[in-house]
């Protein structure tokens, strides 16, 4: 199964969960992993399982990604299986309490990663998934490479 894994990154935590990813579904040169300025249009030609990824900023993906996603022609991706995921400071260690509700309405990328996805045809093949750093800038939260290894496996 032709396998993508696409990311933007703005401090290296979602890079990091993206190469997770990638090396969790096989070699690197059977499972490219791309940050999105890198990306061809001959990189989706018989993609089969595709992983989009971004920071969450301002609750939602970096303009790069969203930008990425709008531009692609309709039907696209139409046969394609995806799947999106972010990385986001977690709702429980936000202290201020304006801040909290302000992200609990706003929200995180993955939910707007996948809803890009399918209206460009993709079905998504798992649930999007979203990866914590403790800080704005990182590190990831312990566990957080292996816990996204195993959320991809879960399509295999």
């Amino acid at each position: 199964m032709k396998t993508l894994v696409i990311y933007d990154s703005i401090f290296g935590n979602t890079e990091k969960i993206a190469r997770a990813i990638g090396a969790a579904l096989g070699a690197p040169d059977e499972v490219p992993v791309l940050q999105i300025g890198a990306v061809t249009p001959a990189h989706l030609a018989g993609v089969e399982l595709l992983f989009v990824g971004s920071p969450t900023r301002g609750f939602k993906p970096t303009p790069a990604i969203t930008d990425y996603l709008a531009n692609l022609p309709a039907g696209a991706l139409s046969g394609v299986k995806a799947a999106a995921f972010d990385t986001r400071i977690p709702l429980e260690s936000i202290k201020n309490r304006f801040f909290r509700f302000i992200v609990k309405q706003g929200g995180y990328a993955d939910k707007l990663i996948a809803k890009a996805l399918t209206a460009k045809g993709a079905a998504l093949a798992i649930p999007s998934g979203g990866f914590i750093v403790l800080e704005s800038e990182g590190p990831l939260q312990e566990g957080e490479l292996e816990r996204a290894a195993a959320w991809a496996k879960t399509i295999l």
